[in-house]
């Protein structure tokens, strides 16, 4: 299989610092918006990466659902991979790979468990059938068949058929607490336009041109 013939050139656009928020959560918003408008396919979806026990690295797609001045949220099954590996080091990071645009969001951070009425909060606006998914998959373990899972989300099923479904105990939200962002825009001739925002002492960001 020839890969090293697959290339393109990135043409769509550049990235100056004039144009540039001040603030790199506005800044994600903006193009976030965009992405949205542009109806690239799953633009809130961005890669996870945590840390094991054992220094191994890990990643998986998990959906962005809300942005606030305190960082990014996704929501989870809390025995989960991913939150063992939290729970261990919640030193994370996360990845938004816009490639219809040209684009890429890196995010550094700490993740922070959501309080409980925070996570009732977005559990309660989950279709019926996502929250009854929640109760019936323990997430990351093994399990026998898909047949085994499809049994076990009836049953629960059966179990809530009447009135409002509970939210359970082991599932709820993260908040990605931002420390580093990185926007990527693609460029002519690889010459791609990269700029970090750092967090600092007193707050604020510091800007900084990369090179590509």
């Amino acid at each position: 299989m020839d890969l090293e013939s697959i290339r393109r050139e990135y043409l769509l656009g550049g990235l100056r610092r004039n144009g540039l928020e001040d603030d790199p959560l506005r800044q994600f918003e903006r193009w976030m918006q965009q992405a949205i408008e542009s109806q690239i396919p799953d633009p809130t979806a961005m890669t996870l990466a945590t840390v094991d026990a054992e220094g191994q690295p890990d990643q998986r797609l998990v959906l962005l659902k809300h942005t606030d001045a305190q960082g990014l949220v996704f929501f989870t099954n809390y025995q989960s991979k991913k939150a063992q590996d939290m729970a261990h080091n919640p030193k994370v990071s996360l990845h938004f790979p816009w490639h219809m645009m040209e684009r890429q969001v890196r995010i550094s951070g700490a993740a922070h468990k959501l309080s409980v009425p925070e996570s009732l909060q977005y559990f309660l606006t989950r279709p019926r059938e996502s929250q009854l998914a929640a109760w019936a998959s323990a997430q990351s373990q093994r399990i026998n068949s898909r047949q085994f899972l499809l049994s076990q989300f009836n049953s629960i099923k059966q179990k809530f058929l009447q009135g409002a479904i509970p939210l359970p105990d082991f599932w709820g939200g993260y908040r990605v607490v931002p420390e580093r962002f990185e926007f990527w825009q693609g460029g002519a001739n690889r010459l791609h336009d990269r700029f970090e925002y750092r967090k600092q002492v007193d707050g604020g960001w510091s800007i900084e041109r990369l090179a590509p």
